[in-house]
């Protein structure tokens, strides 16, 4: 039986492959195989496995260019999920892709429209000589989050868009764990890029439509964190409606909250806490001001896990045959980051209107 399951490995050993995938790996097991764990360092490598091991018994440790290559060379493993520094993503999952590996990459999906439309000529061009059809996914919990999809729903009831507002205040300070991350503040657009795509994804998930233009302002005013650290945006929607999206990556009250509002009635989406679970309580106020709520833990990560656990079985079977799902797809991170990507240029231009490179 277990011979069956796909086998998969993990890239990375970082603080969220120890404290995020092996604990959500481990609630799904009965789907897979976690054949091994690799880090560029034994140490590191060595670490991670030790946590998993509590749940996976049977993982196998590498470390370097060797045990690299044993993955890649290893035919028994289906998907590989890439968790490491942003900079280094794209170009080791262009790799394993080009070895006919499955991927499930870390959002973000690149670092700008440039590294994008390199990207995804390069995947274009391993498809197309590949006898299979290699999934190339990246990780982005909030188009599974129950909350959002459950939101996505109710603006049928709310009529004709008129108004959608975006504010996140995260609390990005030395009591976070990310917080002294050297690869983030070596990163271009930094935290308000890494942060950001989770937003945005919630944003366009929920509207249902592109966002076309942007005019932002940004601003640097926490010294501890990386430029720029406030950023406030217009934008305009596909389908006429504008918004705003304002993000303070470090602020003393946290607040992360949608509010779309439509002719008939209003959703409003904001982050809490019920019963020691983190999550999002979607509150819905219909024309005659009556209001109805409903609260959903955090779960997207497991979810997203299981989406790709099934797609990589499935195009195993069936091969190019197979449509993924289209929330995992690269493309759908690649238009999280062209939106931030329009948002932080025009803050480069002093609120410029910029138009959202299209893919």
């Amino acid at each position: 039986m277990a011979n069956q399951l796909p086998q998969i490995s993990v890239l990375g050993a970082g603080i969220f492959v120890k404290t995020q995938y092996i604990p959500r790996l481990a609630e799904i097991s009965h789907l897979f195989v976690l054949k091994s764990i690799w880090s560029r360092s034994e140490e590191s490598a060595r670490e991670a496995v030790e946590v998993a091991k509590e749940h996976f018994p049977g993982v196998e440790c590498k470390w370097g260019d060797k045990g690299l290559d044993e993955i890649i060379q290893d035919e028994s493993i289906l998907g590989v999920a890439v968790v490491l520094a942003a900079q280094y993503q794209v170009d080791m999952s262009l790799k394993l892709l080009k070895a006919g590996k499955h991927v499930l990459q870390e959002k973000p999906a690149a670092s700008s429209i440039s590294e994008i439309e390199t990207s995804l000529s390069s995947y274009k061009s391993i498809c197309a000589n590949s006898p299979g059809y290699p999934i190339w996914a990246v990780a982005e919990n909030y188009r599974f989050e129950p909350a959002l999809v459950e939101s996505k729903k109710l603006l049928a009831d709310i009529g004709k868009m008129m108004s959608v507002q975006l504010i996140i205040e995260a609390s990005m300070n030395s009591a976070n764990p990310y917080f002294s991350s050297s690869w983030r503040r070596n990163y271009t657009g930094g935290f308000i890029l890494d942060m950001g795509v989770h937003f945005i994804a919630g944003l366009r998930m929920l509207v249902g439509c592109e966002v076309t233009s942007v005019s932002a302002m940004t601003s640097h005013v926490d010294t501890t964190l990386p430029p720029p650290d406030n950023i406030s945006s217009v934008f305009h929607l596909e389908n006429g409606c504008s918004g705003v999206f304002a993000m303070v990556v470090s602020s003393k009250t946290p607040k992360i909250l949608w509010r779309i509002v439509g002719i008939n009635g209003t959703v409003e989406i904001g982050r809490g806490n019920q019963g020691g679970q983190h999550g999002y309580m979607i509150s819905f106020y219909g024309a005659g001001g009556h209001c109805k709520s409903n609260f959903y833990p955090f779960s997207g990560v497991t979810a997203e896990l299981k989406a790709f656990l099934h797609d990589i079985s499935q195009a195993n079977l069936k091969g190019s045959s197979y449509e993924v799902e289209p929330r995992l797809s690269f493309i759908e991170g690649a238009r999280d980051v062209a939106v931030l990507d329009a948002m932080l240029e025009s803050g480069n231009k002093n609120g410029a209107l910029v138009q959202v490179k299209k893919f």
